[in-house]
């Protein structure tokens, strides 16, 4: 881009040298013209040559070559030159546009790691992150990268993950925790024993998706394509015919003047306002997007969650956090820490999730010796025998058959009833949290006029319901198998619009046959997921709804800029184009017209750019 702009302004330098000063001499005016012409367009004829040869005829460095030698057939040198000089100020610019876009994810393409320091024989070689092997440990130092995704076997440290999910806050990670590739190691030495080859992980599934995204054009890309593939060569037949039809007809029609209209016309007729601005606003929303940590797979996604109508949610993992909690104590003449504990003694030796969240918020290491006895009994709970003291510990059933009086608890989730010495000493409230930012999501989402918010889940009907009348969903489908999801999704299909677009989003892994059959799929928290990265044409690196809300946000930004530029540029150059075969602008406003368009269009594109996170 340097060199080109030093090209610029050399041409420009001799083109004002003969244009202002004029050597009152027509062959070394025309000459200096000629010298700075070859500087400044030598490049764009080689380019409509060697199009030419390749069967790709009618572009934007064809019209140009025509347009400008055509101006030095019938002598006019100037505008030949500033023909060219402003086409390649407009294509300078454009550059400039298409490396601000790029920036904006620079710092995603820079997770590449060059290196991965391996401990063999006792010695740590450094060598290159493909030829690691799965199951090697890897040293990874301060201010380095993690090269390949695996789990930390020694050491803590804190990792700048930015560039994976958006998020500004260090993550701190210890012993048996997963590390993925393409963070950043802050502090602390850590080993890693690698999960993944360098090709299967994080990293560079991330940049593949990135580096393809602009494979899978939007329509309003293919539209643009198809347009300047018919609008090329009829503008071309126009230019010649009103070069040569008009003075063959009429006797007083000079050829020289019929010429410089057509030329004109053809230097207006250059789609290039809608060639590349069209891209660019894509471009810069994925672009964007990654920065924000949503990865959109293609600017066809992009079009379409502009249209979005209806978005259906999976529950567990998704609008919740997965993991069963305990919400409450509830304790009877004893103290709820004596409660959590002597039911944390009782599920010690079991691995469910309730058992488990009962035993992380006891938090403290657990005496066997005090276990005397303990008797799971299958649908009931556990029969136990703590120290001296005989526990009960399980659902109303248990309590029925025991003949134990207690008090019921009626709040939704999985409740513990405890009882010592066959007294009711009081119960523990365990369920799936909601997530904090699923009520503010699910209101914004309406907010930009989603039609319907619906939930599916595997889960009772009293606790979906319970879940979905908190997020003041439209519709709620429990108790669903993953057949049952789909025939859910398959129905919600039929009630959108016909250009209207379902989003499903889910967790990626038992959701993959639904988040490939709706429009658009939105996988949470994808990162390491490859079923996710697979089945999803939306990637968020995080587990945060409310990025589906920026990216919606974002898409209609991106489209009302898209249409914006179409209708513009259209709208001008009709009527330039008329003008110019009418002879009512000459070569000069051609140009003005054609870069100015340019500008104004690109300007608009980078707008995207400037989107703020809702």
């Amino acid at each position: 881009m340097k060199k080109k702009g030093i090209k610029i302004i050399i041409a420009l330098v001799l083109f004002l040298l003969a244009f202002i000063i004029n050597f009152n001499n027509e062959l070394i005016n025309n000459t200096i013209y000629t010298v700075s012409y070859i500087i400044v367009g030598l490049e764009i004829v080689r380019k409509a040559i060697r199009n030419i040869t390749r069967g790709k005829v009618f572009d934007e460095n064809f019209l140009m070559t025509v347009a400008t030698i055509g101006a030095f057939g019938i002598g006019e040198f100037p505008e030949a030159v500033a023909v060219m000089l402003f086409y390649q100020v407009g294509e300078l610019f454009q550059s400039y546009a298409v490396d601000k876009s790029r920036k904006s994810i620079s710092s995603l393409m820079d997770i590449r790691p060059d290196y991965a320091n391996v401990q063999r024989d006792g010695k740590i070689e450094k060598i290159d992150p493909d030829d690691v092997k799965i199951g090697e440990i890897i040293v990874v130092k301060p201010g380095e990268k993690v090269p390949l995704d695996g789990y930390v076997i020694e050491g803590k440290s804190s990792l700048d993950t930015k560039a994976l999910t958006g998020e500004s806050l260090p993550r701190e990670i210890t012993k048996g925790e997963e590390v993925l590739s393409g963070s950043i190691n802050l502090n602390g030495v850590i080993k890693v024993e690698v999960s993944k080859e360098f090709g299967e992980g994080t990293v560079s599934k991330i940049l593949d998706l990135v580096e393809n995204a602009s494979n899978k054009k939007s329509k309003s890309e293919n539209f643009i394509t198809k347009f300047a593939m018919y609008y090329t060569p009829i503008v071309v037949v126009v230019a010649v015919i009103i070069a040569i039809l008009p003075p063959l007809i009429i006797k007083d029609f000079l050829f020289s003047d019929w010429i410089y209209r057509a030329l004109s016309f053809l230097v207006v007729s250059c789609p290039c306002a809608l060639v590349i601005s069209i891209p660019l606003s894509f471009f810069g929303g994925i672009g964007g997007a990654s920065k924000n940590g949503v990865l959109i797979k293609g600017s066809n996604y992009l079009e379409a969650m502009a249209n979005a109508e209806i978005v259906v949610f999976d529950k567990t993992g998704t609008l919740t956090k997965g993991v069963f909690e305990v919400q409450e104590v509830k304790a009877i003449d004893i103290s709820e820490e004596e409660l959590l504990k002597i039911t944390a003694y009782s599920e010690n030796y079991s691995n469910h999730p309730i058992a488990l969240s009962v035993k992380k918020a006891f938090g403290k290491e657990i005496d066997e010796k005090q276990i005397i006895k303990v008797e799971e009994l299958p649908g009931l709970g556990i029969i136990s025998k703590i120290g001296e003291k005989n526990v009960l510990v399980g659902n109303e059933k248990l309590m029925n058959e025991k003949k134990i009086e207690f008090t019921k608890c009626h709040d939704i989730g999985t409740i513990l009833y405890v009882a010592i010495e066959g007294k009711y000493v009081g119960h523990i409230l365990i369920a799936d949290k909601i997530k904090e930012d699923s009520i503010k999501t699910i209101r914004d989402l309406k907010k930009n006029n989603i039609k319907q918010i619906v939930m599916l889940t595997g889960d009772r009907k009293i606790v979906g319901e319970s879940v979905a009348k908190k997020l003041e969903l439209d519709k709620v489908y429990t108790e669903l198998l993953p057949d049952g999801k789909v025939e859910k999704v398959e129905t919600l299909l039929k009630e959108k619009s016909k250009n209207g677009k379902l989003i499903f989003v889910g967790d990626g892994i038992n959701d993959a046959p639904v988040l490939a059959m709706s429009d658009i799929g939105i996988a949470m928290g994808g990162l390491g997921s490859d079923a996710a990265i697979e089945a999803a044409d939306v990637v968020l690196m995080t587990d945060e709804l409310s990025k589906i809300v920026n990216a919606i946000h974002l898409s209609k930004k991106t489209m009302r800029i898209v249409k914006e530029n179409i209708v513009f540029a259209i709208m001008v150059k009709m009527l330039v184009l008329i003008l110019s075969a009418l002879g009512l602008s000459t070569m000069w406003e051609a140009v003005f017209a054609d870069v100015g368009v340019s500008i104004i269009a690109i300007l608009n594109a980078l707008r995207v750019l400037r989107v703020k996170n809702k």
